[in-house]
């Protein structure tokens, strides 16, 4: 039996091209889902069989070119040049052709090994466009093979060509894009330059020199290494004197008019348009979600449609989770005779873990609706929409991509600030992003809402945590806008792809890898915080508690009352002196410390170990209120954390109204406190920031909580 050959292939494209629908198609269930090394990006990965070989598809971030300014555009060229697929395949969107040729020309440039698919080829056929297929693989050096990943057609195809082309049975014409006389003459002398520079090898010299003309800080710094530098240094001053002497402009501002001029000359002469063109379902759809008046009115109804969406369906399915895990500790507990064992699994990892998976099915279907708003082309008419509000605070429309961001992480939310070219806008947004409800946010207001308000309000008052935090960031904007980061805005100009239904499987495929990040969490950070606080919450053991509770247990056992009136007074005892030693030990101490900074907003002590535990993750608060509050029950009592908030005499609505707010506005995990610090490169605005979002935290806190008490 002959031993099966693999081939590794990348598949690279820009947003919305289809790229992730053929990866699925091609690998199905084959998948695993990951991070890059050293960012947030995800990495998808997935294999498939054919003909006798093994096929490694890692699914690339959509990116629209390769210069390194946002985290996806750095991962997609590193692992072009680090990784060294057999084949890139270049994913096209075919009726956008000339957008998507941008990143053609810089994997021309780049020398790998690719073919082109052309995807999306079933629209291009509806809306009557005609493609030189084969004047297009003359002029751009490579195959193009004609797909659609809705439709499942061309993919043999795409595979055998994919083989061929790994097994060098395809002529691959590199190459085939030049710059003008002058501009290539010292293209030409750099490469040659760095071409005797051995250390270099790893590198296509040809794309070193046109990165250094385009003054790439990642390939200068590269190149600066090695002795080559001093005469490649006086070859660049030389072609950019040259570049003003006869172009008036500088080389970077040339090899992109070139590119682009390549591009249109390559739409003229392979693409034909239809004559007459009707105007399009994406054209009347435009009409109403772009209007001036209607716009902003209708992207806030969807949004709160996703909300009631998710509290609707998401409801029935908690419960059934949460009398899942009931049944679970029910039944272990009997099983556990020692009675610290059982306090670990059943206060502290069963309340604690147990009770933030039990959100599962709530931040499952509110990723479903967000994947669908982003698959279907929306997004971006959201980021549009809201350009024209975003000025008014000083911003643009393009900060408010990093801000819907956020409503899944910080940490890629705050990296993919690098898109924005001016500092102080890139900064602004920075500071805004954190008041955004991450996805670790959601369980506790899935849990507060839940617990104090019917599913109707419930949807509603979550709806409005996460307007109160687009506020919050707007109004910091305006005020760091027009005082310390005082400068105008730069122009936002942004793609509109056409409106697609979004294939189920893709949009299943992004919240599943969401679930699997949040059950991970659970499993590994949050079970790790739960078993730090449970100890911290039970030593040091206080010996008289120990000693009056067995004294007061066997006075009740000794005297003549009835059995379920000493059951309960035996319950009650427990409580009791559960409290007093949660009081006593290393996390009530703490939190007892804390508690006169919190009480004005309703909180007490309890809740204040939790908003530090949630320092580390903001899932940790719940897990942490499972724990600290699942101590003083006994058996008698639910044991849902939900229940046990509603009956506790310390926890209002109000509270919970307030801690919401607080939870939404204080400081952000300590990781993307690093990420930030490491964005902006310096402790102290981190530091002021820090200071601020609690600042803001505690008053808007206050404020909220007497409102809801004076309504109360």
């Amino acid at each position: 039996m002959s031993e099966t050959k693999e081939i590794h292939i990348a598949l690279a494209g820009n947003p919305n091209c289809g790229k992730s629908s053929l990866f699925n198609v091609l690998t199905g269930a084959h998948q695993k889902v990951g991070n890059f090394p050293g960012v947030t990006v995800e990495k998808h990965e997935g294999y498939l069989d054919y003909k006798g070989y093994r096929i490694r598809v890692v699914d690339l971030p959509g990116t629209y070119s390769l210069t390194p300014y946002s985290p996806e555009e750095i991962v997609t060229r590193e692992y072009l040049i680090k990784e060294r697929p057999d084949v890139v395949v270049n994913v096209l969107e075919g009726s956008n052709l000339e957008r998507n040729l941008l990143l053609t020309t810089q994997l021309m440039e780049l020398e790998v090994d690719f073919l082109v698919a052309l995807n999306m080829m079933d629209e291009v056929q509806e809306k009557g466009i005609v493609i030189e297929i084969k004047q297009l693989q003359k002029l751009l050096g490579c195959h193009i093979v004609p797909t659609s990943a809705k439709k499942k057609t061309g993919l043999d195809s795409l595979l055998d060509h994919i083989i061929r082309v790994s097994r060098k049975d395809i002529e691959i014409r590199k190459n085939k894009l030049f710059f003008r006389p002058g501009l290539e003459d010292s293209v030409e002398k750099i490469t040659a330059l760095l071409s005797h520079q051995k250390e270099l090898g790893g590198f296509n010299s040809r794309w070193l020199a046109i990165k250094l003309l385009e003054n790439d800080r990642e390939v200068y710094q590269e190149v600066q290494q090695f002795p080559v530098w001093l005469k490649v240094e006086l070859a660049l001053q030389e072609a950019i004197r040259e570049c003003e002497r006869m172009h008036d402009s500088d080389p970077e501002v040339l090899i992109t008019e070139d590119r682009h001029a390549f591009i249109r000359g390559a739409m003229k002469e392979c693409v034909r348009q239809p004559v007459g063109a009707k105007a399009t379902v994406t054209d009347y759809i435009d009409m109403v979600v772009l209007n001036r008046v209607l716009g902003l009115p209708i992207f806030l109804l969807v949004v709160w449609a996703i909300f009631h969406l998710t509290f609707t369906l998401g409801s029935p399915v908690m419960g059934g989770l949460q009398f899942l895990f009931g049944l679970i500790t029910s039944t272990i507990s009997p099983l556990l005779p020692n009675e610290t064992l059982r306090s670990i699994v059943i206060d502290g990892i069963m309340a604690g873990v147990g009770g933030v998976l039990v959100f599962l099915p709530n931040i499952v279907l509110l990723f479903i609706g967000l994947s669908f708003l982003e698959a279907s082309g929306y997004m971006a008419r959201a980021a549009f929409v809201i350009d024209r509000v975003m000025h008014r605070f000083g911003l643009h429309g393009k900060s408010f991509i990093p801000m819907i961001t956020g409503f899944g992480c910080s940490i890629p939310a705050i990296m993919a600030t690098r898109t924005l070219k001016s500092p102080t806008d890139r900064l602004a947004t920075i500071m805004i992003i954190p008041f955004m409800s991450c996805g670790a946010k959601l369980p506790v207001y899935v849990l507060l809402t839940g617990a104090f308000f019917a599913p109707d309000m419930a949807a509603n008052v979550m709806f409005g945590i996460y307007l109160l935090g687009i506020g919050v960031g707007l109004w910091t904007a305006l005020l760091l806008k027009s005082t310390v980061l005082k400068t105008d805005s730069e122009p936002f100009v942004m793609e509109l792809p056409p409106y697609r239904w979004p294939t189920p499987a893709s949009v299943l495929f992004q919240a599943k890898v969401k679930a699997l990040m949040y059950v991970k969490k659970a499993g590994t950070l949050i079970l790790s915080a739960v078993i730090i606080i449970w100890a911290a919450s039970n030593y040091p053991r206080h010996a008289v508690l120990d000693a009056q509770r067995l004294a007061e247990t066997s006075a009740i056992m000794q005297s003549g009352i009835s059995a379920s009136e000493k059951d309960q007074q035996r319950r009650a005892v427990e409580v009791k002196i559960k409290s007093r030693q949660l009081e006593y030990s290393l996390a009530g101490r703490a939190g007892k410390v804390l508690e006169p900074l919190i009480r004005p907003l309703g909180f007490d002590w309890r809740i204040g170990i939790a908003l530090v535990t949630g320092l580390a993750a903001k899932e940790v608060v719940v897990s942490t209120m499972g724990t600290i509050y699942s101590l003083g029950q006994t058996e008698g009592v639910p044991m849902d954390l939900k229940s046990i908030l509603r009956h506790d005499p310390s926890f209002s609505r109000a509270t919970a109204l307030s801690l919401m707010v607080f939870v939404l506005l204080y400081m952000p995990c300590v990781a993307a406190i690093g990420v930030m610090k490491k964005e902006v490169g310096k402790w102290r605005p981190v530091i002021l920031y820090s200071a601020y979002s609690l600042s803001v935290a505690w008053v808007l806190s206050f404020i909220v909580y007497r409102i809801a008490l004076l309504i109360a």
